[in-house]
């Protein structure tokens, strides 16, 4: 097959495409996070509510990732990534306009979710089938990266905008961005040359979907998608609430510029991918997945320094488990199912993001921080586990 292969002119040109749809995704979808205290404030609301702006689109998204998947094989992969990207651009911007109905505001939210699910799950199938196996992870980490540059500066662009301006401005500005990008998108992204063409039928959706669910190796990564990604967003939904507490007092700006610690995310995401193409899988998942609960344990100390590196640690640890667990679904996957077994892994992934992202605020409200992290750890070494099942699964067959 005519793979696209590093040595290939198209290679730097399509994954820079797949980068920046990647970022469009998440700038858009996390935009509210680092104002949920703003929302909670304005609105007269708790954090867990104001945490509904973000949980209604995440869980929208989960929802759609499925249905996207199943109807839209006829349809080219590169024209609904690129719709998506552009829709949801636009509906950032008619975000900006509410002025005070939080309830309008998580309708729309829900709304851009659903419009996102036509991105991750059609891009990671895309790369499964346009790129050669042997560079899967490393390209896989590249769009990884993405991700967590597009949350970077999704959630920094809101952060300062919202302290110096207002949330709305912030808001309206980053779904100005992303229209730009997703236009450079459209430009850059070769249409898809292998998606395997399949008539839309309910019966042939049912035996996919049951085949994937059949397979064991499969269902424990998307169990561990549910919780490394609800770990994930329960920490970074409700960590500027403390910070702008006392002792700390940081101002909105501050808390933004926290979410710099992302750029670990870029680094590690590419890299643990790049390894795990080298060695072994596993080992490199765990390893991931172990800084990561080191990291989140670090955040129980007192002294800013030492939460901020524990943040970093617990980014770096994140991105990096991800980028391995998803390229290892393209693998495992029969390749007539790829993008439905992609969109599997992301409904678990996003449903944990909307599910434990939102009861995260009932153990931030009855225990704090310390009873948040402890869930968080929970979630975390369940995740280890499933890790290590894996590998045992594949011995045992």
């Amino acid at each position: 097959m005519n793979y696209i292969e590093p040595a290939g002119k198209s290679f730097r040109k399509t994954i820079l495409a797949l980068f920046l749809g990647s970022f469009v995704t998440f700038a858009d979808l996390y935009s509210t996070q680092p104002v949920i205290p703003v929302f909670a404030k304005q609105f007269g609301v708790s954090p867990a509510v104001a945490s509904l702006t973000l949980s209604f689109a995440t869980g929208t998204l989960a929802i759609c990732l499925l249905l996207v998947s199943f109807f839209s094989e006829n349809i080219d992969r590169k024209k609904i990534m690129g719709t998506a990207l552009t829709l949801s651009a636009l509906l950032s911007i008619c975000v900006s306009f509410i002025q005070d109905d939080l309830y309008i505001l998580i309708a729309i939210r829900a709304v851009q979710g659903a419009v996102l699910a036509g991105f991750p799950a059609i891009a990671m199938a895309y790369i499964s089938e346009e790129f050669h196996p042997k560079s899967l992870g490393y390209v896989m980490g590249i769009y990884v990266s993405g991700s967590s540059i597009g949350g970077l500066a999704g959630r920094l662009i809101v952060g300062v905008l919202t302290d110096h301006f207002s949330w709305n401005i912030a808001i309206g500005s980053l779904g100005a961005l992303s229209l730009i990008i997703s236009l450079v998108f459209w430009w850059m992204l070769p249409p898809s040359q292998h998606a395997v063409r399949n008539k839309i039928s309910l019966s042939r959706i049912k035996n996919s979907l049951i085949n994937n669910l059949r397979n064991t190796r499969l269902v424990l990564l998307f169990g561990m998608a549910f919780l490394l990604m609800g770990s994930f967003v329960t920490v970074y939904n409700f960590v500027g609430i403390p910070l702008m507490g006392p002792p700390y007092h940081l101002s909105q700006t501050l808390i933004g510029f926290i979410f710099i610690i992302y750029l670990v995310g870029t680094f590690s995401s590419t890299w643990m991918g790049k390894l795990a193409d080298q060695f072994s899988r596993r080992i490199v998942l765990l390893s991931g997945i172990a800084i990561m609960l080191m990291g989140a344990l670090l955040t129980l100390l007192g002294p800013l320094l030492l939460k901020i590196m524990g943040l970093a640690l617990f980014t770096f640890g994140f991105f990096g488990a991800h980028s391995i667990a998803s390229s290892w679904v393209g693998r495992l996957a029969k390749k007539s199912e790829k993008a439905q077994a992609s969109s599997l892994y992301l409904l678990f992934y996003y449903a944990g993001s909307s599910v434990v992202g939102a009861s995260g605020g009932l153990f931030l409200m009855k225990f704090g921080w310390s009873g948040v992290i402890s869930a968080v750890s929970i979630l975390i070494i369940l995740a280890a586990v499933c890790a290590m099942m894996v590998e045992k699964v594949k011995i045992a067959q």
